[in-house]
């Protein structure tokens, strides 16, 4: 499913040039479940913009589904990431003016789904999460668990083959820490792919296999339990 080969990321500016990753070479497989640890500051959000299209990579190769794209445009890497890819961040990301329902339906408006299809996936969305109370409330009258879970509707709506997962518990207590790793375990045994990052070695090892940066480099790789399609 993703293959990079000596993967690197360089940032210039005018006083100094920074080397955020430096030839990365990382296979992921449909529906396998990898955690990616590291120091801040190792590169783990770089290699995670690279991966979700989000970014191009200075040197090297990205291959998605057996097509190599790190030299796409920004339309050609938006239509894939539209097809393909989910988003977790850490910070939720959620338009403060919409509500429960507004923010998870969006990426079905940006896919043109019929406005029929679109309630009945967020309705089931929300149902999954168990937001249904919630779905008339706006972000701000939410806690980090439910606008987590929110997040996570929003990125599995438009039914990605890959979910991205930037810190989703960092802002979250131990509880709503583990239900949210709950939701991103069952979706992964649903057959989605999931890449996170991750500073919390429990939760790495819900994932089949943990990798670990350091200063830009894949340093060691662990496998945590065997993967099986």
């Amino acid at each position: 499913m993703i293959e990079t080969k000596n993967l690197r990321k360089i940032y210039t500016t005018e006083e100094v040039e920074t080397t955020a990753l430096n030839r990365v070479n990382l296979k992921v497989r449909e529906g396998e479940f990898v955690a990616v640890m590291g120091p801040s500051g190792c590169g783990k959000s770089t290699l995670l913009n690279i991966l979700g299209l989000l970014d191009n990579p200075s040197d090297g190769e990205y291959h998605f589904f057996d097509e190599e794209v790190s030299k796409f445009s920004e339309k050609k890497r938006a239509l894939l990431r539209k097809e393909n890819i989910g988003f977790v961040f850490q910070s939720f990301n959620l338009i403060d003016e919409l509500t429960v329902y507004e923010n998870v339906e969006l990426p079905l408006l940006y896919l043109k789904v019929s406005s029929s299809e679109r309630k009945k996936r967020v309705n089931e969305a929300l149902e999954q999460m168990q937001l249904i109370p919630r779905k008339n409330h706006f972000p701000q009258q939410l806690s980090g668990g439910q606008q987590q879970r929110v997040a996570v509707a929003r990125a599995i709506i438009g039914k990605p083959k890959l979910i991205l997962a930037d810190e989703p518990t960092g802002n979250l207590d131990s509880a709503n820490g583990e239900e949210v790793m709950s939701i991103l375990t069952k979706l992964h045994e649903e057959g989605t792919a999931i890449v996170m990052v991750t500073h919390s070695p429990a939760y790495a090892d819900y994932g089949q296999r943990t990798i670990h940066l350091f200063d830009g480099h894949i340093v060691t790789e662990n496998i945590n339990k065997e993967f099986k399609l």
